[in-house]
């Protein structure tokens, strides 16, 4: 693979890692486990059966803990501290052929690892405004095929799938912001 694709690759990766850490690691680590990929040096740590077992486990307990309105936010909050670092690995572990990570890479992962959680715990905490469940749960679900989808999308398309991540990240900021602003309206109209 070229440098550019690795470098698309490494961004997705940071992306994913930003919304679902431990589904980004899982998957990925199971590619690499079956020879689905062949991972760069940094990553093929990703394919002990340790990270694997780990990784799959927290994705299940975040899978349910993501479900429950409040729960996520409080998951989310937690998660700041984790998936951006894990992004930020993941996307110089890319880049890296020989295992040293490049600060420039770290500080784009970091960065876009960053963009894509406050992205998605903005809209989660905006969605935990409204008292039924079923936005949360269509949120979160949507949230994991976007992971399972972008992880697949990445190695074969790695453009095809950048294109998709900057064009939804736009969308996503767009409909946040709307949505901040009819509910700030909503609350000035009210309190008049």
């Amino acid at each position: 693979m070229s440098e550019a694709h690795l470098f698309a690759i490494g961004v997705l990766l940071a992306w994913l890692a930003g919304i679902r850490v431990y589904l980004t690691v899982f998957g990925l680590g199971l590619a690499g486990y079956f020879g689905w990929l062949d991972l760069p040096q940094a990553l093929q740590v990703t394919q002990s059966p340790w990270v694997i077992g780990v990784s799959g486990t927290l994705a299940l307990v975040e899978f349910f803990a993501d479900k429950i309105p409040g729960v996520d936010s409080a998951w989310d909050l937690l998660h700041t501290l984790l998936r951006v670092p894990a992004g930020a690995f993941l996307a110089a572990s890319a880049m890296s052929p020989d295992g040293h990570l490049g600060a420039g890479m770290l500080a784009t992962g970091a960065g876009v690892a960053l963009s894509s959680h406050l992205l998605k715990s903005g809209s989660r905490a905006l969605l935990n405004t409204s008292p039924e469940p079923v936005s949360n749960w269509t949120a979160s679900v949507s949230e994991d095929a976007a992971v399972v989808g972008g992880l697949a999308l990445a190695f074969a398309h790695p453009w095809l799938a950048l294109a998709l991540v900057v064009a939804v990240s736009v969308l996503l900021a767009l409909a946040v912001w709307w949505l901040w602003r009819t509910l700030s309206r909503g609350v000035r109209t009210l309190s008049r």
